[in-house]
């Protein structure tokens, strides 16, 4: 999925363009009406399958170009996929953060967030338009992933609206809301991030899903909300894909 450090680049780039080509505003439009958080769902008791202990099996069931809409393309991670050192550390001081703090892990990746994990992989495409797609998924053992599950929910039941602030201290502000979603995999849940900073608006359509003993989220990022047919098939393919890779099919 996409990190929060890439999500806030894509923020801070869509925004330079929009103040360029509308020549800025200090005016927000005003907010929707706010849709709460559904009900906490639980993982199923006992959760099917066993875990997968194989990072390179799990990240072989995740999206794949051949599966996405016309116009997205790969985001190759520079260490892992192209050989790179990691980034340097500069002089300036990382002024980036959300408070409250715990916060800053809403669309972490999910091993990220919960360690623990018996197998863990993730992929992310960008698309049309600062559009972007980001998947992971964690696989864990006896009731990790149930456990998971609701410490998910929990990390989003407490940060409905928080603020932060980019690298270079630029206010951000972030509002999360339930969203409709059928049932996706052995349970699922669905919810809205919105973030504004500068007078732009990126939205992030979330689907976090228990799939046997693995928990996998899709996030769909743009300047608008994503397709809701689009993010249902997605994500039904996403966990029928992990079913796959759990039981050898």
């Amino acid at each position: 999925m996409m990190s929060r450090p890439l999500l806030l680049t894509a923020l801070a780039v869509a925004t330079a363009l929009s103040a360029a080509a509308c020549g800025g505003s200090d005016t927000a439009p005003d907010a929707a009406p706010k849709v709460a958080l559904g009900p906490f769902v639980a993982a199923p008791d006992p959760l099917l399958g066993s875990p997968i202990t194989d990072s390179a099996a799990l990240q072989s069931a995740m999206l794949s170009m051949d599966l996405l809409p016309d116009g997205f393309a790969p985001i190759p991670d520079p260490v892992r996929d192209l050989g790179m050192d990691p980034a340097p550390e500069y002089d300036a001081p990382d002024r980036s953060g959300t408070d409250p703090e715990a916060c800053g892990d809403v669309l972490a990746p999910i091993e990220q967030q919960l360690p623990g994990s018996s197998a863990g992989a993730e992929v992310r495409y960008s698309g049309p338009n600062f559009s972007s797609l980001d998947e992971d998924a964690a696989s864990y053992p006896g009731r990790g992933a149930a456990e998971a599950f609701t410490a998910l929910q929990n990390t989003l039941a407490k940060c409905t609206e928080y603020t932060g602030t980019d690298a270079d201290g630029v206010r951000v502000d972030y509002r999360l809301e339930g969203r409709e979603q059928n049932t996706i995999g052995d349970a699922s849940i669905s919810v809205r991030l919105t973030i504004d900073s500068g007078g732009y608006t990126l939205v992030s359509d979330v689907v976090i899903a228990v799939v046997d003993s693995t928990v996998v989220q899709l996030v769909g990022t743009g300047q608008d909300a994503f397709d809701p047919t689009l993010m249902t098939e997605l994500a039904t393919t996403a966990v029928d894909r992990i079913r796959g890779a759990d039981r050898g099919v």
